[in-house]
């Protein structure tokens, strides 16, 4: 979807031919929230990082007495609020502009009709998306259309699938993260790539398939090389970025470079990574178990996909890491952590060049990174 600023990411230019319209203030929707914090390890050794509406007057009725005889009755009236205008309109409108203290919220109580969830899972995006004076919304559900662009969100047929297959590979033959089988099927691991390369090009993140001849596609094949995302900590000299969009994990070096990618399994539902940037703040080698530390929340003897132990444990937001695991879904699946599989995680280690450690340490300076972690995980399937 090309209609929403995620991050810095831009719109898309296009407009619905069935027409844009501006939204008015409505009004300001208040709510709170609350945080539940659950560790992936609750390690006993891990330590934190650290009004009242407008009346109207109703117009007279018209007279029947010829204009020539009788003057006019002065009335004064209040326009009706957008929502009730909008049931009045010939055509329906699919795509509205979000104006100055508009919210998502907001936005979808001036639809007559439509949820919030709807406006979500339509344009692909979340609560935690931020949308800004100008940003444009597609507000006709379920008729696979983008509204805002006009290309259909059909996924695409087989072939297609194989040429979108072809050029991922190509895209990330540079990187850790594992080729597609070319085979025409827009599975669970061609959508994860498909949204990691939204990443690198600076497209609308979201973890669905591709359309034929959508302005996304067409960014994909023109492309020879993805750039740093959008929410990487550039400012450090070397960064981590999780996205549960995607589930994949970037890594690198200042603004000058993607040093790898790798896909990622993070924690599921009721057990979240949160979002967070932070440094990582200890590193645990566990060499006196082949390098699996066993998780206190989590404990078993020996490691398995099912168990909460971990191989080389990173940690960057109180009992949160990044760790190896056999299992390493497309999907969250953890306690609370990112997954990577443990090949994965060692190349990792040796770029922070920390494969040489025979104990834990606890010194930010010496593992010397900086962790994102962003986005929220839809099942697009």
């Amino acid at each position: 979807m090309f209609r929403t600023k995620i991050g810095p990411a831009p719109i898309g230019p296009g407009r619905s031919t069935l027409g844009v319209v501006n939204l008015g203030r409505i009004g300001l929707l208040a709510g709170a929230g609350a945080l539940l914090l659950v560790a992936c390890a609750d390690d006993p050794e891990a330590a934190p990082a650290t009004g009242q509406p407008s009346s109207t007057v109703e117009p007279t009725a018209p007279s029947t007495t010829p204009a020539a005889t009788t003057s006019p009755a002065v009335t004064t009236t209040t326009a009706e609020p957008a929502k009730k205008q909008r049931k009045k309109d010939a055509e329906p409108v699919c795509v509205v502009t979000v104006e100055a203290g508009d919210s998502l919220a907001v936005v979808a109580e001036s639809v007559d009709e439509v949820s919030l969830d709807q406006i979500l899972d339509e344009n692909r995006i979340s609560l935690q998306t931020v949308i800004h004076p100008g940003d444009q919304l597609d507000v006709c559900i379920g008729n696979d259309v983008d509204d805002v662009t006009g290309s259909s969100r059909l996924p695409a047929g087989p072939q297609a699938v194989r040429r979108q297959q072809i050029q991922l590979n190509e895209l990330f033959a540079p990187y850790m993260i594992a080729d597609l089988a070319v085979d025409g099927d827009s599975g669970p691991l061609t959508r994860q790539m498909l949204c990691a390369a939204r990443m690198g090009l600076g497209l609308p993140i979201h973890a669905g398939t591709m359309s034929v001849g959508s302005e996304e596609a067409t960014a994909l094949f023109a492309a020879d090389s993805i750039r740093i995302p959008a929410g990487a900590a550039t400012w450090a000299n070397r960064w981590i970025l999780i996205d549960k969009t995607c589930q994949v994990v970037f890594t690198g070096e200042g603004d000058d470079r993607i040093v790898n990618v790798f896909p990622t399994s993070t924690g599921q539902e009721g057990y979240e990574t949160h979002n967070v940037t932070a440094a990582a703040f200890r590193y645990d080698p566990a060499v006196d178990n082949g390098g699996w530390h066993d998780s206190s929340a989590f404990p078993v003897a020996i490691d398995n996909p099912l168990n909460g132990n971990m191989y080389k444990p990173l940690y960057f937001n109180n009992g949160q890491a990044i760790h190896g695991a056999n299992n390493v879904p497309p999907e969250p699946r953890s306690k609370g952590c990112a997954r990577l599989y443990p090949w994965h995680h060692d190349t990792l280690v040796e770029w922070l060049g920390l494969d040489g450690l025979q104990e834990a340490t606890w010194r930010r300076s010496q593992i010397g990174v900086t962790v994102t972690a962003q986005g929220d995980y839809r099942d697009e399937s």
